[in-house]
């Protein structure tokens, strides 16, 4: 299953370059990162190549990180390839807590990072559907 990183940063200038530099300086990939933030703190969420490696090297340099599980759908590169997956989503009554996108170069398709709850039962959904996940190996290697 994959996981992604989540930082836990004040809102502050210099933040998310502490994060990088640490990341940098052990040759790990961002394959994608999406941040968010409210009332002055936020969380950085990472795609890495090494998220194990990654979320001990933060840890190890004080800062507050996790890891979470997270599906990662591919889908077209084409209106309506989201609609696809929240359509499954929803008939299921499966919410989608999280998610961000990205586009894999040269192959005219898109991944569709999801947080959902229920993992195992979203999986299943979401394979009954006719979409395909990626496994952790195939994600971190984009």
């Amino acid at each position: 299953m994959a996981k992604q990183v989540c930082v836990f940063a004040e809102n502050k200038p210099g933040r998310l370059e502490r994060i990088t530099d640490i990341l940098m300086e052990a040759r790990i990939n961002i394959r994608a990162v999406t941040i968010a933030t409210s009332q002055g703190f936020g969380i950085v969420k990472l795609l890495v190549d090494e998220p194990d490696r990654a979320l001990d090297l933060l840890r190890r340099e004080g800062l507050s990180a996790y890891a979470r599980q997270v599906i990662a759908v591919v889908m077209g590169d084409q209106p309506g390839g989201l609609h696809r997956i929240a359509r499954a989503c929803s008939s299921r009554g499966i919410n989608i807590e999280d998610a961000y996108g990205f586009i894999i170069r040269d192959k005219e398709k898109a991944v569709m990072v999801l947080d959902v709850e229920d993992i195992p039962d979203a999986l299943n959904m979401l394979q009954d559907a006719g979409l395909v996940m990626l496994s952790d190996e195939e994600l971190y290697s984009l």
